[in-house]
């Protein structure tokens, strides 16, 4: 299909669109086009991806400024699915006999991409990260260039001899795609990728590549700074920018951190026995400042650091870091501070600012040197040319520790607790470094780039993202969601057939009655819903405790009659085996019940579509655990700095989990199923205004109080019409368009601005000459007779 949005040709790959993505491209363009940042939310199963790459890839072809697209999803599956669908937009362009050179690619983890016999059979990205560091450093390939007997990869060497405008053409790349070419041409798919972003067109990768300081200055430095950014899936995106810049220090981190210093001092002394005078040109770089040391750093991703502003790499190193063992020596003493704090018997939280107090007037580390730290230790690990890096692991959190608490004051905290978790009895005390304020890793995106598109289906309320990211929004929109039939249905059950109200509210969620309501709607929805149900509670914690009080009142045997169960567990293997099982249940005609957590695994990036999930509940709201040192000081940053009251953003940060938890129903117009929100609270207004506005207008006053009973009745006789066959030929005009429909809705709307128009000079006229005059001229100029204004 190809229309035009504002004199722009958009080229859409199918033959058919929904009213919600024309609507969604038109904001997308104005965005664009004001060179401004933009909040859009779209319904869940619309086509968003699809939507938003064509609208893009035709503005970035159509002007001659051909910006880069940086598109950002959260998981590989996200990423695969993004580059398919981009690979089926080019192949269409081309069919209409569009001759364009467009090169388009992912990027993700060593893991992923690793071709290495050996190293790509590890399991844990970190092991797969340093054994390819031992097999690519630069000491390592000079060795086996001086005939030594060390071992190198040979997708890489073959990397390094190969040009990659030659050999590589432009088109666009899958990362199996970018597998077969390493396989075919012998080079490395990581390295490869990672060279071809600087001038590729359209680049799709993590967040993590944009957002994480230590690997975003590495990875996307280079990109054009008239770029435009997309992030996808972005409902949780400030979460993404808090833990970037946040980190646990716990007693084996330290007692870690301690051999390889010791390691470190080694390694120092038999290098000056030897005489090398590696150690003396360290010095001497070092006085220059930390610029040149960087450009030996491009590819060293594992070693990187953490959070270092540009103006600090012009300045010399502090003197009393500089030479190797007095570096040491310091490291050693900050680390034994460490252990120190660490011996806590009550909870204590402090400002950055504090904690450097404290530690200079016990060890005199001034902050200076500490914000060098990361950066130090990685000039030095290079210098001693040390492999293994994995085992230095501990110690860099401790570099990016000091480095980041002497950076940063405003927008951290610093937490010690003496148990790990709330629920723990045996001591196990940890250090946490804090990371409060979202806006600080996302900032130098804004900063840097013309275009930031912040995307998702449950973004509601909309002006809260500006308001914790410290944005201001050119366009802010929410799209309803046309439907030719109602193919699903929220409905909230506020108390059970008994009349009790349910609600995970902490007075109630452990009474029998409330436990034994929500036991019964499970009961009661497994026997008249056909194939899966996925039901949500709030925490690991409250439903485990909730399926024991199942299990002694036996209303789970008599779930097991209707459908089998499933439990998601933290352990992502186990969650994995269940949710195979779960599909084989759902397709073999038994059913299964899925029982899973708000915030896990299963209510992020897992699809129910169609049979797989045809009714999905939420039981209660799910809060965070309010009692959380770290939660309380965010919330009390957040309503100091950006005037966000603490329970609306408790309750935006609940009912968005909710929202997205539920949202995994329905996949798309042509499925269908059941949304149930059981718990009393959602029956308020002040709740429900915060659910994404597609949802919302679906959710009538008939169904927001509810019994159980009531609920089935509803559920019985939905079920029963979604039974029927859907007619396509139904949905034409209404929730499917032509490209008919298209160019129909685009008259009415230039008629509209016509008429708002010509409304307004009518307006002028009246406020200029009075009533009568101005209906005269309204009527000679629809005539066509002249006019002329004497004034």
């Amino acid at each position: 299909m190809l229309f035009e949005i504002d004199g722009l040709p958009v080229y859409f790959p199918y033959d058919r669109i929904y009213p919600e993505q024309y609507a969604y491209m038109c904001s997308l363009k104005q965005t664009l086009d004001a060179q401004g940042h933009g909040v859009l939310e779209m319904p869940s199963g619309t086509g968003k991806t699809v939507s938003l790459l064509s609208l893009i890839v035709s503005y970035q072809q159509f002007y001659p400024e051909k910006r880069k697209l940086i598109y950002c999803s959260r998981t590989v599956p996200e990423i695969e699915k993004a580059l398919a669908e981009l690979k089926r937009l080019i192949e269409y362009r081309k069919s209409c006999g569009l001759k364009e050179s467009i090169l388009g690619l992912g990027l993700t983890s060593r893991r992923n991409l690793c071709l290495h016999p050996s190293v790509s059979k590890e399991k844990k990205g970190k092991v797969v990260d340093a054994r390819c560091r031992n097999l690519t450093a630069p000491w390592v390939r000079e060795a086996a260039q001086a005939g030594q007997d060390v071992e190198t990869c040979s997708f890489y060497e073959g990397l390094e001899s190969a040009d990659l405008r030659e050999e590589v053409a432009d088109s666009i790349y899958t990362l199996d795609d970018i597998k077969e070419i390493g396989r075919s041409k012998n080079m490395c798919p990581y390295y490869m990728a990672r060279r071809m972003i600087g001038y590729a067109n359209v680049v799709i990768y993590s967040y993590h590549y944009m957002l994480d300081p230590k690997i975003a200055d590495l990875i996307s430095k280079e990109m054009s700074k008239d770029s435009i950014v997309v992030f996808d899936e972005a409902h949780n995106i400030d979460n993404v920018c808090i833990e970037a810049l946040s980190l646990d220090i716990m007693r084996p981190t330290l007692e870690s951190s301690s051999k390889s210093i010791a390691h470190l001092s080694e390694r120092i002394e038999v290098m000056k026995q030897q005489g090398s005078e590696k150690l003396k040109d360290e010095y001497e770089k070092l006085v220059q400042g930390l610029q040149d040391t960087l450009q030996a750093r491009d590819d060293d991703l594992i070693m990187a650091n953490p959070a270092l502003p540009e103006d600090l790499l012009r300045e010399a190193v502090p003197g009393n870091i500089r030479k190797a063992e007095h570096f040491v020596a310091f490291l050693k003493r900050f680390n034994e501070y460490l252990k120190t704090r660490l011996r806590v018997l009550n909870v204590t939280a402090e400002t950055p600012s504090s904690f450097l107090r404290h530690l200079k007037e016990i060890t005199y580390i001034e902050k200076k040197p500490l914000q060098f730290c990361a950066e130090r230790l990685s000039c030095l690990v290079r210098t001693l040319e040390l492999n293994n890096v994995d085992e230095l692991q501990s110690l860099q959190k401790v570099a990016a520790l000091a480095t980041l608490v002497a950076t940063y004051d405003k927008g951290f905290m610093l937490v010690l607790e003496p148990y790990e978790t709330e629920n723990a009895t045996v001591p196990n005390p940890i250090l946490r470094f804090a990371c409060l304020d979202a806006s600080i890793a996302i900032k130098p995106v804004f900063e840097r780039y013309s275009s930031v598109i912040i995307t998702s289906g449950t973004l509601s309320p909309l002006d809260m993202y500006p308001k914790i990211l410290d944005f201001k929004a050119t366009v802010q929109e929410s799209y309803p969601m046309t439907l030719t039939r109602n193919c699903f249905l929220p409905m909230v059950i506020t108390r059970g057939s008994d009349q009790v109200a349910i609600s995970s509210k902490f007075e109630v969620r452990n009474d029998p009655a409330v436990v034994r309501n929500f036991g019964n709607i499970l009961i009661e929805f497994g026997k008249i819903v056909p194939d899966g149900i996925v039901a949500f509670f709030p925490s690991y914690l409250y439903m485990e405790s909730i399926i024991a009080m199942w299990h002694e009142m036996g209303i789970l045997t008599v779930a097991w009659k209707s459908k089998l169960i499933f439990v998601e567990t933290p352990d992502a293997a186990e969650t994995s085996i269940a949710l195979d099982n779960y599909r084989r249940a759902c397709e073999n005609g038994r059913g299964a019940i899925l029982l899973a957590v708000a915030r896990g695994k299963v209510s992020e990036g897992i699809d129910f579509d169609h049979h797989y999930g045809r009714a999905v509940v939420m039981f209660g709201i799910p809060y965070q655990y309010t009692e959380s040192r770290i939660l309380k000081a965010r919330l009390e940053f957040l309503r100091d700095e950006h005037r966000v009251r603490e329970n609306d953003f408790l309750t935006f940060d609940a009912l968005r989990h909710a929202a997205q938890c539920l949202g995994r129903v329905l996949r798309g117009k042509t499925d269908y199923g059941l949304m149930v929100f059981a718990d009393r609270r959602y029956a308020r207004q002040d709740k429900r205004s915060k659910l994404p506005k597609w949802i919302n207008q679906y959710i009538t006053d008939t169904s927001v109080n509810l019994s159980t009973d009531m609920g089935i009745a509803i559920a019985k006789k939905f079920l029963r019409s979604m039974a029927q066959p859907l007619e396509t030929q139904a949905q034409l005009g209404v929730s499917l368009w032509t490209l008919e429909d298209v160019l129909a809705r685009q008259r009415a709307q230039k008629e509209k601005q016509e008429r708002a128009a010509q409304g307004g000079v009518h307006q002028q006229h009246y406020q200029q000459y009075g009533a009568a005059d101005a209906h005269k001229l309204a009527h000679d100029r629809a005539t066509g007779a002249v006019y002329m204004d004497v004034n």
